[in-house]
């Protein structure tokens, strides 16, 4: 890894996003590579939309994932910032590629994996952080837009959402397709660049 000073990077996820999860992985496999000082955040996709004209299949998802973020941000609350990356990855490992749509079972083995009593899963469905987790929401939110979603990133204060990729890239492949969306992401009149997805999360 390159010994120059850190890149200080913001990453705003929803765990239960498996286009967050897609990015999340991608600025893994660059921090391999780069001096990246990653602080990672939760925002939420029930915030993001509670007043918004959503199907009611897409909002019958939002109990659920607003239990994640609860979870995470009372954990974050609880016992410090360097909890929120590995409950993320217990958390998004099952419900992504491991496909697990029961939030009990999820909750109760990430909190096993990271060393977190059971009882913790009581913050899940308790509202005791829910200031803390707007307020993590709207500090991402608040620097694109709210016509994005997650995730959001910031580098060294440049903020952007996404980019949405399927797969997530490795290698030297990663790191071109960072550099490339930092230079852009960088320059002050650039807003918008998108395509239609072809493709879902692909896990690997």
């Amino acid at each position: 890894m390159s010994t120059d000073t850190p890149t200080a990077v913001d990453f705003w996820f929803d765990p239960s996003c498996p286009w967050a999860w897609m990015t999340s992985r991608w600025v893994d496999e660059v921090a391999k590579y780069r001096n990246l000082e990653v602080t990672w955040h939760v925002m939420s996709l029930a915030v993001l939309n509670e007043n918004q004209d959503v199907s009611d299949e897409y909002r019958a998802f939002f109990p659920r994932a607003l239990r994640y973020t609860r979870l995470v941000t009372a954990a974050k609350e609880e016992f410090g910032q360097a909890i929120v990356k590995p409950l993320y990855d217990a958390l998004g490992t099952q419900i992504h590629p491991g496909g697990s749509t029961d939030p009990d079972t999820v909750i109760s083995q990430a909190l096993a994996e990271v060393g977190l009593p059971p009882e913790f899963a009581e913050h899940s469905e308790s509202d005791s952080y829910d200031a803390q987790m707007r307020a993590s929401h709207f500090d991402g939110i608040e620097r694109v837009g709210q016509d994005v979603g997650t995730p959001v990133i910031a580098v060294n204060g440049t903020a952007f959402f996404g980019p949405v990729i399927s797969p997530a890239p490795l290698g030297e492949e990663a790191v071109r397709l960072w550099d490339g969306v930092v230079a852009v992401a960088s320059y002050p009149g650039f807003f918008e660049l998108k395509r239609s997805r072809t493709v879902e999360p692909i896990f690997n």
